[in-house]
């Protein structure tokens, strides 16, 4: 596998900070279950924001304590599927998996301290 693929349908880009600063390291965990929802529902899944560092984080008025600033969280967007239902799959597949429902993505991380959800629609 080329190093640039980091499972079988994501490139290690599409987790990078937006700012270009480089930071694209994504947690193994994180990046398991953004595989096996693309696995799930067989279309394409879109990383809106992977990785921060934390002064694109701060930037764009990011949580304090982001997993994305660890590489642990990702918002994501499947192609002609809701975000709730997206949601909903993965909380019944996952249910040590930290959840926040938005109007048009779902985020997911793995952060160490057990699960949190969240609802921002």
């Amino acid at each position: 596998m080329d190093i640039s693929q980091v499972s079988p349908h994501f490139r290690r880009a599409e987790f990078a900070c937006h700012c270009g600063c480089g930071f694209d390291t994504v947690d193994v965990s994180t990046l398991a279950i953004v595989q096996a929802v693309r696995d799930h529902f067989g279309v394409p899944v879109t990383i809106n924001s992977g990785c921060r560092c934390p002064e694109h984080n701060r930037a764009i008025g990011g949580a304090t304590h982001s997993q994305h600033v660890l590489g642990r969280a990702a918002d994501i967007a499947v192609q002609d599927v809701s975000p709730d239902t997206v949601h909903d799959w993965i909380a019944s597949e996952f249910p040590s998996a930290s959840l926040g429902r938005y109007r048009t993505f779902t985020h997911v991380d793995t952060r160490t301290s057990g699960p949190a959800r969240w609802d921002m629609r």
